[in-house]
């Protein structure tokens, strides 16, 4: 029977020992905060600045919310960001995108200043990552290294299969799996023959935005599937990129869409606030 690895009680695991730790700070007046800046009105940013709020809450990180309007020019969202940076009692900034389109989402991000980057997007925080010195990581492709490693699962040896090539997952995905001594392939949608490479995987790791897009004929016997999916199915029910029901019975491990990933996404977020304010007060 394949263990299905549970993002929930995982995450909140990590924001208990978050909480733990902000807690003893707070006794010393030491405060973590995370200013969250929305700019506009999309819906699906809006609850996910929402569910941001609610985990700096329950760890004991301040949040400072700034909400724009759809029409904030591309100079006053960077004003804001300079004004952040040089407030002190601001330990990490996030930038909720994506932006409206008439703001270049790349100068944004690399505005933000590398030692407040929670996101783990800065050119610089990507840099490091590559050649493995200190610096932050994108939240859900750390996310899924601590899936992996909480429910003991080691990578080291193993090949890994990585389905999409994004900068915010696919990419620093692989080179997590890497530090962790697995043998990495990146497939993506100019990848020839995608099920005979999937089907090598001692780990897939799918982040294609495509419903439901891998069963059973991606999948070898006893692989370990992590979905990075959040897509809707033909009936507008909330699924991963890969068909659970029909995976199931052919892997060791796998997680469920909803409550796999995505709340461990928040959870790095949160560990990231916690690692800016160290940094910063040099603890």
């Amino acid at each position: 029977m394949a263990l299905i690895i549970d993002g929930k009680k995982i995450s909140l695991e990590i924001r208990d020992e978050i909480r733990e730790e902000t807690g003893k700070l707070k006794e010393k007046e030491i405060e973590t905060s995370l200013a969250v800046v929305l700019v506009g009105n999309d819906p699906a940013s809006a609850v996910y600045v929402r569910n941001k709020k609610k985990a700096c809450e329950y760890c004991g990180i301040k949040s400072l919310s700034y909400e724009m309007p759809e029409t904030t020019s591309e100079s006053e969202l960077l004003k804001l960001i300079d004004e952040l940076n040089c407030n002190n009692d601001v330990n990490g900034i996030l930038v909720q995108l994506p932006l409206p389109k008439h703001i270049n989402e790349q100068k944004v991000i690399e505005a933000i200043l590398p030692s407040k980057d929670v996101d783990g997007f800065h050119p610089q925080s990507v840099g490091a990552l590559s050649i493995g010195i200190p610096g932050f990581v994108s939240c859900t492709p750390a996310g899924i290294i601590q899936l992996l490693k909480r429910s003991g699962i080691s990578a080291s040896g193993k090949e890994c299969v990585i389905a999409g090539r994004s900068n915010i997952v696919g990419k620093p995905m692989a080179m997590l799996m890497l530090r962790e001594n697995a043998t990495v392939t990146i497939a993506h949608s100019k990848t020839v023959d995608l099920k005979s490479v999937c089907k090598r995987a001692d780990i897939l790791i799918t982040a294609t935005g495509r419903p439901k897009m891998f069963n059973s004929d991606y999948i070898k016997e006893g692989a370990v599937v992590i979905d990075c999916g959040m897509d809707r199915d033909e009936n507008g029910k909330l699924c991963g990129d890969v068909d659970f029901d029909d995976v199931l019975p052919h892997c060791s491990a796998i997680t469920p869409v909803p409550g796999g990933v995505g709340p461990m996404t928040i959870a790095m977020l949160m560990t990231n606030c916690l690692e800016a304010l160290k940094i910063q007060h040099r603890i």
